[in-house]
């Protein structure tokens, strides 16, 4: 797979002056008595600035959306991991190759707005704990955001739910992760659910060899299908 070039801010950012005061949940702020766009909104949003500043990390938020209205592909996640937090574009490390790997895309592809929405369980970098392991992704963001982003993509024709969170939050799913996996085709084919493509789970993929052998060559034509 290609390498995700050198990061290019989407469209609506440059586009007005951020907002900079705190995103209540259904209130949104008002610019010169405008509502800036959804994705602002969302770049402005400091609800967990408390939580984060009291990580291992002491970092500031900074929230990562990716989606416009037109995209047919929706890919649900958990939430930014540091480099993708440094970064601001969405799986722009390891993981993100062996994502665009799983689903036959280059990078252009992936990232092209105007087919692609990626939306995680938070936003933003959650943080380290202490022990420097990745700390879950708030429920206030999901909670706060997820219902207004879902309603402004009418057009999603496949989603692409990645680990226990997305299935969560998209199925209503707590069971168990590699038995929900295993029985993917009772969501296809307008829904795939995946395990992390953290490399961490490499392990998991050689004990699972059906997943590559079977489910991938499935996705990877749905999502031909809808990209095309």
């Amino acid at each position: 797979m290609d390498r995700p070039k050198a990061v290019v801010p989407p469209p609506w950012q440059g586009k007005r002056k951020p907002h900079r005061a705190l995103v209540r949940a259904g209130a949104a702020p008002q610019i010169d008595g405008m509502i800036p766009p959804l994705p602002d909104q969302i770049s402005a949003c400091r609800l967990c600035a408390d939580r984060f500043a009291a990580t291992a990390t002491r970092h500031s938020p900074r929230p990562v959306p990716w989606f416009h209205p037109g995209a047919r592909l929706l890919i649900a996640g958990q939430a930014p991991g540091l480099r993708v937090h440094e970064a601001g574009r969405p799986f722009f490390d390891r993981s993100g190759d062996r994502l665009r790997d799983w689903l036959g895309l280059n990078a252009d592809a992936f990232y092209d707005l105007n087919r692609v929405a990626i939306v995680p369980a938070a936003f933003c970098f959650p943080g380290y704990n202490a022990k420097k392991a990745d700390l879950p992704p708030p429920p206030i963001c999901a909670q706060t955001w997820h219902t207004r982003v879902l309603d402004s993509l009418p057009n999603l024709r496949l989603k692409v739910l990645i680990g226990a969170y997305a299935l969560r939050n998209h199925l209503g799913l707590r069971a168990p992760l590699t038995e929900t996996v295993r029985n993917w085709r009772a969501h296809a084919p307008g829904t795939f659910v995946l395990p992390h493509p953290s490399w961490r789970n490499s392990g998991w993929l050689r004990r699972n060899p059906w997943f590559e052998a079977e489910l991938i060559p499935e996705l990877r034509a749905a999502v031909a299908a809808v990209m095309a």
